[in-house]
């Protein structure tokens, strides 16, 4: 999902394309899947950012860019499930992540989280929360979607999961995890 305008970033560029370690966002996710064992994927751009559908050189899905969830909706209506969605948030995704996700997927749609306080102690913002396993729980942008009913929440203690970046200090956060080598 690489659809962004960035605005809570302030900044003059779309989101994906936003550098983080002097890579764009989304070049870093899609090192990242291509790492991974998932065998396909798209980006899902919108006419909210051209310039990120001319940056990336995998097939496109072309969403009507009426928001995240209409989007996402959007590209699932044109590809079989299950499907792994990511956002192009998350500079310090691995291919290793990924899979461990993938591995954690038992046939019903599932979110990937993480501890709300694993962010906080990241230094990086909590924008939404959820209930569960006993503590708050923060979406981290990975999900398995697929057919059939329920959906289940999996936390990972990840901190390449627990940073996505919204405000311009996530991506400092960022850049200092990858330039300490805690991440990377």
């Amino acid at each position: 999902m690489c659809g962004g305008r960035g605005t809570r970033l302030g900044l003059d560029r779309e989101k994906p394309l936003v550098e983080v370690g002097g890579r764009p966002l989304v070049d870093r996710v899609a090192a990242a899947l291509a790492s991974s064992s998932i065998d396909r994927s798209h980006a899902v751009t919108s006419p909210h950012a051209p310039e990120t559908r001319k940056h990336v050189s995998r097939p496109t899905i072309d969403a009507p860019g009426d928001g995240y969830v209409s989007d996402l909706q959007y590209a699932l209506e044109r590809i079989d499930s299950p499907v792994v969605t990511v956002t192009a948030d998350l500079p310090l995704l691995t291919g290793a992540t990924i899979d461990a996700v993938v591995d954690s997927f038992e046939g019903n749609s599932m979110t990937a989280c993480v501890p709300a306080a694993l962010k906080r102690r990241l230094g990086v913002r909590v924008d939404t929360t959820m209930p569960g396993d006993g503590q708050q729980l923060a979406p981290t942008g990975v999900n398995v979607i697929a057919a059939g009913d329920g959906d289940r929440q999996v936390v990972f203690e990840d901190p390449r999961l627990a940073v996505n970046v919204n405000y311009p200090r996530d991506a400092l956060v960022a850049e200092g995890l990858l330039r300490s080598g805690v991440v990377g």
